[in-house]
C-alpha cells in the first residue's frame, strides 16, 4: 500500500483540526452547509491546496496523498470530507488551467476557497473581452464558503450552441460570490453538511482572464498530475470520502460492541458471533477495495509519469476500482449497522450518520455502479459507449 512522507504534514494538520471539525459537525448538518469556521480552518491549513500547482504555492501532491487527506477528514465527518474533496478538485484543476499570473494573484489569499460544477448547464455569449454568463447549476458543494464559483456553460451563437467536430463547445467561468445567488435546494438525509445547493447566475459578464476550457485546453502546468485524464481525476478523490466514512463506522462499531450488552444477554455485543463476523468482513471489504483502488491509481500515475498515454482499458480499470471502493464501503457500513442492532437507529449514534452519508457518495456519477457494463465492454474489446473512458 502506498504510504509516503508527503502525507505527513497534511496528517498533522488534520489532527490539529479534528477538535474543530468534531465541534461543528452537528452545526454543519443542521444548517445544511459546512460551518465557516471549519472551512476557513482547512483553507488556512493548506488542505484545499493539496492538488494546486507548486508554481502558485500548492502541494501538487501525488493522487494517493490527495485520497489519504480526504479520507482522514472524512473519518471525522463525512460532509467536511466531501467539501474538502470538491475544493481540492476545483482548486487543483483550475489552478493549472489559467494563466499563471492570474492564478498567483488569486491564490495569494491563504483563505481562498473555490466551489464549482463541471456540468454545462449555463449559457455563454461572446462579447468583447469575455463572455456573458447565465445559468443554474445544482450540487455546488461548499459554495456557502467559497469566494468564487467555477461553472461550465455552452457557448451560444445566434441562440444556437456553437459546435465543432467534437460536439458543443463548452467553457468555464470563474464568478465572484457577490455576482451569484445560492438557491437552497439541499434538503437531504445524507451528507447534510456538504452544502450541495444550487447556484444561479443571471447575465454576468466574465472577462477572458477568468474563462477556461478544461475539456479542450492543454493545462499550462506540465506536471504529471495535470496530464492525468480529467475524468480519472474526478473519480479517484471520491473514494477517499467513502473509505473515510467506512473507517469511522468500523471504529464506532468497535466502541459500541465492547460496551453494549444486548437485551437479554449478560455479555457485551463483541462476544456475539454475528458482531465478530460483521467487523471482520467490514475490515476485509474496506481493505481490499482500498488496496485495489490505490493499485490502479498508482498504475495510472506511473504510465503518465513515464510519458505514455493510458489506454481505454487502464482508464476503465481505474473507474472500476473507484466505483468498487464506493460500493464496498457501503457494504461494510451496512454490515456494521445491521450487527449493531436498534442502537444504530439513533441520531446520537455515529453509525446512523455513517450509514446515510456513505450511501450518498456511491450515488455520485463518478463512482456510480451504472458504468460497470461499460467497463465490461472495454475489457471485452468493445467501445465503452461513454464519455468517461
Amino acid at each position: 500500500m502506498y504510504e509516503s512522507s508527503e502525507f505527513a504534514p497534511y496528517s498533522e494538520a488534520i489532527a490539529r483540526l479534528e477538535p474543530l471539525i468534531t465541534r461543528y459537525a452537528e452545526v454543519s448538518d443542521r444548517q445544511g452547509h459546512l460551518a465557516s469556521e471549519v472551512a476557513q480552518g482547512m483553507a488556512l491549513a493548506g488542505l484545499y491546496r493539496v492538488a494546486v500547482p507548486e508554481s502558485i504555492g500548492g502541494g501538487e501532491a501525488h493522487p494517493l496523498t490527495q485520497v489519504q487527506t480526504i479520507e482522514a477528514v472524512s473519518r471525522i465527518h463525512g460532509s467536511t470530507g466531501w467539501n474538502l474533496m470538491i475544493g481540492i478538485e476545483n482548486m487543483g484543476i483550475l489552478g493549472a488551467m489559467y494563466r499563471r499570473d492570474v492564478m498567483q494573484s488569486l491564490y495569494a489569499d491563504p483563505g481562498l476557497i473555490i466551489a464549482g460544477s463541471l456540468n454545462p448547464l449555463g449559457k455563454a455569449l461572446r462579447e468583447d473581452g469575455g463572455y456573458r454568463i447565465s445559468g443554474q447549476w445544482p450540487f455546488a458543494s461548499g459554495v456557502h464558503n467559497a469566494q468564487y464559483f467555477w461553472g461550465q456553460s455552452v457557448i451560444m451563437e445566434n441562440d444556437v450552441p456553437l459546435r465543432d467536430d467534437k460536439g458543443p463547445i463548452f467553457c468555464e467561468s470563474m464568478i465572484p460570490a457577490d455576482q451569484f445567488e445560492i438557491i437552497e435546494t439541499w434538503d437531504v438525509s445524507g451528507l447534510r453538511g456538504s452544502g450541495s445547493h444550487d447556484v444561479r447566475v443571471v447575465d454576468v459578464f466574465v472577462p477572458d482572464r477568468f474563462i477556461s476550457q478544461a475539456a479542450r485546453t492543454i493545462p499550462i502546468e506540465s506536471g504529471t498530475l495535470y496530464r492525468l485524464p480529467l475524468y480519472s481525476r474526478l473519480a479517484y478523490n471520491k473514494i477517499g470520502v467513502a473509505t473515510g466514512i467506512a473507517r469511522a463506522a468500523i471504529e464506532s462499531f468497535i466502541a459500541l460492541a465492547t460496551q453494549k450488552k444486548p437485551r437479554g444477554s449478560g455479555k457485551v455485543l463483541a462476544m456475539r458471533s454475528d458482531a465478530q463476523r460483521a467487523v471482520a468482513e467490514a475490515e476485509r471489504l474496506l481493505g481490499s477495495a482500498r488496496s485495489y483502488a490505490f493499485e490502479q491509481i498508482a498504475s495510472l500515475w506511473d504510465t503518465v509519469d513515464k510519458g505514455s498515454r493510458p489506454d481505454a482499458r487502464q482508464k476503465a480499470l481505474l473507474q472500476l476500482s473507484c466505483s468498487g471502493a464506493a460500493n464496498e464501503s457501503v457494504r461494510a457500513v451496512d454490515m456494521l449497522y445491521s450487527a449493531a442492532g436498534a442502537s444504530a437507529n439513533f441520531v446520537s449514534n455515529p453509525l446512523e450518520r455513517c450509514m446515510r452519508d456513505v450511501l450518498v457518495v456511491r450515488q455520485h456519477i463518478m463512482v456510480s455502479p451504472q458504468y460497470t457494463e461499460a467497463i465490461g465492454r472495454v475489457l471485452l474489446g468493445a467501445d465503452s459507449e461513454t464519455f468517461l473512458f
